[in-house]
């Protein structure tokens, strides 16, 4: 597959999860509002939305595996190589999330528990960071700054979410909830197009000899020694 498509699916992937939580919200009868509710219960066992999501958070993964392909395409640079395999193995991951490691339905008694749910999104959360960290690390100046506010975001509004989650489990109402993930969220989703919208728009130097690294410049910066 040619590179820039490739790259072009760091914009689809983030595109196709918003439309995701925005149609699946509105299919969700009693849902009612993106401010309390968190994206997973979209996805919950037993989600009137659940079918309708699942496949749809599958191609999102899909999409961001093409997307670390391309950005592992784009450079020898062994920085390169470790922002895309930290993206990808953050799709990989991820696929779990609608198929075998679903959280319950919000209030729902049972046996079954959210314990493998809550593992997958600290792995995914950590793999987030460390892929943010690593772009930071490895374009230009500009791209750093912006990378180094994305993370600060996480710091912030993750220790908000903590706090607002407390009730979660017990099925009781978290306000704001909802809107600090989305937050967190969208600042991670925006990362993500802002580095393939950059890297589509970077002009890519082929290697004077057999084993120079090929350089690319990001948000006219280039790469980071």
């Amino acid at each position: 597959m040619p590179r820039k498509l490739l790259l072009a699916c760091g914009v689809l992937a983030s595109l196709l999860y918003v439309g995701i939580d925005v149609l699946a919200a509105i299919r969700y009868p009693g849902y009612h509002s993106f401010t309390s509710r968190v994206v997973s219960e979209l996805m919950a066992r037993g989600a009137p939305t659940e079918r309708l999501v699942d496949p749809l958070f599958l191609l999102y993964g899909a999409l961001m595996m093409a997307f670390a392909a391309g950005i592992w395409s784009s450079s020898d640079r062994l920085r390169v190589h470790v922002t895309g395999g930290l993206l990808f193995a953050y799709a990989a991951v991820g696929l779990f999330g609608p198929t075998l490691f679903e959280m319950n339905v919000r209030g729902a008694a049972g046996p079954k528990s959210d314990v493998l749910h809550i593992a997958l999104t600290g792995a995914l959360t950590l793999l987030i960071v460390a892929a943010v960290m690593a772009g930071a690390a490895t374009w230009g100046r500009r791209f750093r700054l912006y990378s180094l506010a994305t993370l600060l975001i996480f710091v912030v509004f993750g220790a908000l979410i903590s706090f607002a989650s407390r009730g979660l489990a017990a099925g009781e109402p978290t306000p704001w909830l909802g809107l600090l993930e989305r937050v967190d969220i969208g600042a991670f989703l925006l990362w993500v197009a802002v580095l393939s919208a950059s890297l589509l728009g970077a002009p890519q130097r082929p290697s004077q000899r057999r084993g120079t690294p090929r350089r690319i410049t990001a948000l006219r910066g280039a790469p980071a020694r």
